[in-house]
């Protein structure tokens, strides 16, 4: 599982964890919590989605503009572009004339000379520039994912434990995922899954505390 995926999953599971507990501290009707806990999941997935298409919709954009940049010059100055070449492999280790003969040779095809020059001048992969639909779609995804966690005793029609249960599943969601993003940074796997569930613990705690007493404020 890549690590933005997972981060999704954690961001979702957080915040309607969050909002889920905040509202049950304020209200005792089940019904009332559930849908809290739906519009939380749709507001938050279709606005991550949203945010992860634009971020990666303008990052795109400036990459393929960075790149018909280095297209253009090679149209316009070719004699620029070929030492260019030059300089690069020779920064590799070739001598001078080697480097020259193999930039001299690559200027014949100038879509080998545009890859080469955006892999190694711009650090960019022509064919990995990122879809911001593929983006927006596994944003979405992943967080649905963490954010449903928290509504599912409710869905299930759960009453007075509905609480109690969401966030023991909410507890074991995230011990998973701390575990798991330590996991992928070669870290201690005990003590990210700790540090997550006292992290969203502690978000849950206050957001109950603070819906209770808003609660009570609105009952009085």
């Amino acid at each position: 599982m890549k690590k933005p995926i997972v981060l999704g999953i954690n961001d979702g599971l957080v915040s309607n964890l969050s909002l889920v507990m905040g509202v049950a501290g304020g209200v005792s009707d089940p019904g009332i919590v559930l849908l809290a806990g739906i519009a939380g999941l749709l507001a938050g997935a279709f606005s991550m989605a949203a945010g992860e298409y634009v971020s990666m919709r303008s990052q795109r954009d400036v990459y393929e503009y960075q790149i018909n940049l280095e297209r253009t010059e090679i149209e316009i100055r070719p004699e620029e572009e070929e030492e260019k070449l030059a300089q690069i492999y020779e920064a590799k280790g070739l001598s001078r004339d080697e480097a020259s003969t193999i930039a001299k040779r690559m200027m014949l095809d100038p879509e080998i000379v545009l890859d080469t020059i955006t892999r190694e001048e711009l650090g960019l992969n022509p064919t990995e520039l990122g879809s911001p639909w593929g983006a927006s779609f596994s944003s979405f995804i992943a967080f649905v994912a963490g954010a449903l966690v928290p509504i599912i005793p409710y869905i299930f029609g759960a009453d007075t434990n509905a609480v109690i249960l969401s966030a023991i599943l909410s507890a074991v969601a995230l011990l998973s995922v701390g575990a798991t993003l330590s996991w992928m940074t070669n870290k201690s796997t005990i003590r990210g899954a700790l540090r997550m569930v006292l992290a969203g613990g502690a978000a849950a705690t206050v957001t109950f505390v603070v819906g209770s007493l808003i609660g009570m404020s609105i009952s009085t």
